[in-house]
């Protein structure tokens, strides 16, 4: 009688152990799955910049200086491994686009050229899509690294060599500050 619950509580430990490998699993898949849809916008942001970057060139001949930093910030985001990385440069690059926006607005010429503002809002949505990209991420990423925190998953966590996740984090207080931009049509 003692051995078949001996072996009743092996094969639930068993079962309890496959569960949550499995688990593991898919929330692994699913970090991966989180960093891929931010990739997949980031590609896209770095796609537009040089167009817009192309459309501004002429009207803002003086301003070298703002499509230089925009188009390095663009080469240094492109080049981001993990999302650490990743988040440093592009908070960068959001800083220098925002300075670019901003410089255009003082040209007229480009406010009422149609293709800087169809650029403008493909990439205000891009902005938004990669927000909610890195918001999905950063909320999947959480509960797998929790799920392998809790005790007692952490121990078959760490046996089957599972590593938390890095999140999609700003670290440096610079990049916090929000560029102003006047995407308004006057």
């Amino acid at each position: 009688m003692s051995g078949l619950i001996l072996l009743g509580v092996v094969v639930l430990l068993a079962i309890w152990i496959i569960a949550s490998y499995n688990r593991l699993v898919g929330l692994r898949n699913q970090v991966a799955n989180g960093w891929h849809q931010i990739d997949v916008q980031l590609k896209r942001r770095h796609d537009l910049i040089p167009n817009l970057v192309n459309t501004v060139r002429g009207a803002m001949d003086f301003e070298r200086n703002t499509l230089t930093a925009v188009m390095d910030a663009r080469a240094k985001a492109l080049t981001a491994t993990g999302p650490a990385d990743a988040a440093q440069k592009e908070g960068q690059l959001t800083q220098a686009l925002g300075r670019l926006l901003a410089v255009a607005e003082n040209y007229p010429a480009l406010k009422s050229n149609e293709n800087v503002k169809m650029l403008q809002e493909e990439l205000s949505a891009t902005e938004n899509k990669v927000g909610f990209a890195r918001q999905f991420y950063n909320d999947i990423a959480t509960k797998f690294n929790i799920a392998q925190q809790v005790f007692p998953t952490n121990i078959f966590a760490n046996m089957f060599g599972f590593k938390p996740s890095e999140l999609f984090e700003i670290t440096d207080a610079g990049e916090r500050e929000v560029p102003v931009v006047d995407l308004s049509r006057k």
